[in-house]
């Protein structure tokens, strides 16, 4: 299974890999030293594939030093030691998001159409194959069919879900799912949450009051709060990621969307500028098509190794 999600994973970077690697390849050919108008050309290429001014940057930088440092002449080594270059970068030290020896409790947000609550349902699908107990909190009361589309998520992936009506308070939606996670004795509860990004002292209020209810009912379980990104809106998801960590402390980042997008540069741009860690990635409309993010598997498929 792992090895076809890397080949959806290549799939999916390929308007990427187009935008990025291949056009970084043909500039090689034509270029028979490494100067600084090489770089230059690297630098706009990087630019254009979402990757973000700052990190494009500091990705030149390492790489002119890496260059030195090995005493690298022929232009046909520059392309392998970039591949280098991003990898170090993207292989940051992460800890688990789910805790085997705690109840896990992961607050989902993001903005509307973003894909949290399709994100939602793959996730409880994933943990449930892997033998976990899993519950889902339609605690988004605020868009109206967001706790339908939850509830259709909840069939497909047979994970039960608790939610109350359209209006209703966030927060004893999220009191009445730890509840049933206590007597249910549920591993892990996922909690859907609004997007009101427009309104921050609102959404602000709401997901403070969340964490209130569950660090009263919950003391010492593990808790951890995952922003969603639409990888296909490119440096406006960075945008979202700095806005959202003003409102609350972020844990991790799941990148929907990346099949299809000629963005999926914006990873680095993310896990660089922010600090953040990516822990999914989706890569098509399937049930099995989000999955942890890998570094070395990203980056392998973004140039086309096979």
């Amino acid at each position: 299974m792992f090895s076809g999600f890397f080949e959806k994973l290549k799939n999916g970077l390929s308007k990427t890999k187009n935008s990025f690697t291949d056009k970084i390849s043909e500039v090689l050919k034509l270029h028979l030293v490494i100067d600084d108008e090489l770089y230059d050309e690297i630098e706009e290429i990087l630019i254009t594939a979402d990757i973000g001014m700052n990190t494009t940057i500091e990705i030149i930088d390492n790489l002119k030093a890496k260059i030195k440092k090995e005493g690298i002449k022929d232009t046909s080594m520059v392309q392998p030691c970039l591949k280098q270059v991003i990898e170090e970068m993207l292989l940051v030290p992460k800890d688990s998001i789910i805790s085997d020896s705690q109840k896990n409790i992961i607050l989902i947000v993001g903005v509307n159409g973003v894909g949290k609550t399709t994100s939602i349902g793959k996730l409880s699908h994933k943990y449930k194959e892997e033998g976990k107990k899993v519950l889902m909190a339609a605690a988004d009361t605020f868009r109206a069919g967001a706790i339908e589309q939850l509830d259709v998520w909840s069939k497909r992936s047979g994970v039960d879900i608790v939610k109350q009506q359209e209006g209703a308070d966030p927060a004893a939606v999220v009191f009445d799912a730890l509840q049933a996670a206590k007597s249910r004795n549920t591993e892990i509860l996922f909690c859907d949450t609004a997007g009101r990004l427009h309104n921050k002292k609102n959404l602000m209020d709401e997901l403070a009051k969340i964490n209130r209810v569950i660090d009263r009912e919950s003391v010492g379980a593990n808790k951890k709060t995952l922003l969603v990104l639409d990888s296909t809106t490119g440096q406006n998801a960075v945008m979202q990621a700095k806005q959202f960590s003003e409102i609350c402390p972020l844990d991790g980042i799941i990148l929907t969307k990346l099949d299809g997008t000629s963005k999926g540069g914006v990873i680095i741009s993310i896990q660089k500028e922010l600090n953040i860690p990516v822990r999914f990635i989706g890569v098509g409309e399937g049930i099995d098509d989000l999955q942890e993010f890998d570094a070395k598997l990203y980056v392998d498929a973004l140039f086309g190794v096979k």
